[in-house]
């Protein structure tokens, strides 16, 4: 059976007709498997949801209880028939609860890997490589030029900051699954230990990541507090929340923003960002290639973002490779959406 038979783009997103699923449909489907909880990727509507625990009770705290018609948990290692493919959960690194989809039929395995990073990350479970005669990668990240360093170094910018300057507010413009926590997390890594605020939007999933055993210390809502009071410390907020009316309950706020997009400086100052922060929920150009080696796979289907640069890598090494060209995946911040009934506070 050729790749192809098995997982096909379509306009709902990748299908697998012997399965009878799509993966991260970006379309209500009658059967959906799903990567992780951004809602790029988990959309409400469809009529059984196959994912992780996390990722279903993220989708749980974004859509509501009635996010899908039904639902079904699977734990990394599991393996669950479906049709006549057996599929299978491994941890993909880059959020909690995201995970990579290797779905197996007649001797042939393809690997959807969904977004993920290969850096270390307190927060979530680390990416774990799938020997795969197919893998599907994103390059949100690829191009040579996005190299994203280490991410303790970048809080340690923040810190020094902080340190310069007693007198002003920090504001952290940061996604709210997953890159907000693994800030935190790193701030406390790096011996930060006063009480870290959060704009209203934050306070469900980051509360949520704290139920699940995710340290994060002492952290109190930003609503209500003097802002004489708020000297001196760190907030994380939305990156839309950065730039509005929003800013002005903070004395003489720094603007920082967490973000692999910060290597490109014209994006820093266009957002009006004093201090760029890199840090990055997805693999840079290093971890993308070097994860499509170690993977053995014969054949690379890249599936969003920076698709020519790594379709072009991929071949000039002898790969099978092609864009997928799907439509409705991208940077997590332009599909940001308040949780239902939370105060944009």
């Amino acid at each position: 059976m050729r790749p192809q038979d098995i997982l096909m783009p379509v306009a709902a997103g990748l299908c697998c007709k012997p399965g009878g699923f799509h993966i991260d449909p970006v379309r209500p489907v009658e059967r959906a498997v799903i990567t992780h909880g951004h809602s790029d990727h988990a959309r409400a509507g469809h009529g059984a949801v196959l994912a992780t625990q996390e990722t279903l009770d993220m989708m749980r705290l974004r859509y509501g209880d009635n996010f899908a018609g039904s639902t079904q948990a699977i734990r990394y290692g599991e393996e669950v028939r479906l049709g006549d493919v057996s599929v299978k959960f491994h941890p993909a690194g880059h959020v909690l609860g995201s995970a990579q989809i290797a779905v197996s039929c007649n001797n042939t395995c393809i690997v959807a890997s969904g977004d993920y990073k290969d850096a270390p990350d307190p927060t979530c479970a680390p990416f774990e490589l799938v020997p795969c005669d197919v893998f599907i990668t994103e390059a949100t990240f690829g191009l040579p030029v996005f190299r994203h360093g280490d991410a303790a170094d970048e809080v340690k910018k923040l810190l020094a900051s902080v340190a310069l300057f007693p007198e002003r507010a920090h504001l952290v413009g940061a996604y709210s699954l997953g890159k907000a926590q693994r800030v935190i997390a790193l701030l406390r890594q790096a011996g930060y230990d006063a009480p870290i605020y959060l704009h209203g939007a934050m306070e469900k999933i980051t509360h949520y990541y704290q139920s699940r055993g995710i340290a994060l210390g002492e952290l109190r809502p930003v609503k209500g507090v003097k802002k004489a009071a708020l000297a001196g410390t760190i907030t994380l907020a939305p990156p839309s929340a950065t730039s509005d009316l929003w800013t002005r309950r903070f004395p003489d706020p720094v603007t920082a923003f967490a973000s692999g997009w910060m290597r490109v400086r014209a994006r820093a100052r266009q957002r009006g960002v004093e201090l760029p922060l890199v840090i990055s929920d997805h693999a840079d150009w290093d971890g993308l290639t070097a994860t499509i080696a170690a993977t053995g796979a014969g054949e690379v289907w890249v599936t969003h973002g920076q698709e020519d640069a790594l379709v072009h890598w991929c071949r000039s090494r002898g790969l099978q490779a092609r864009p997928l060209d799907l439509v409705g995946y991208g940077d997590e911040e332009e599909s940001e959406t308040p949780l239902q009934g939370e105060a944009e506070a």
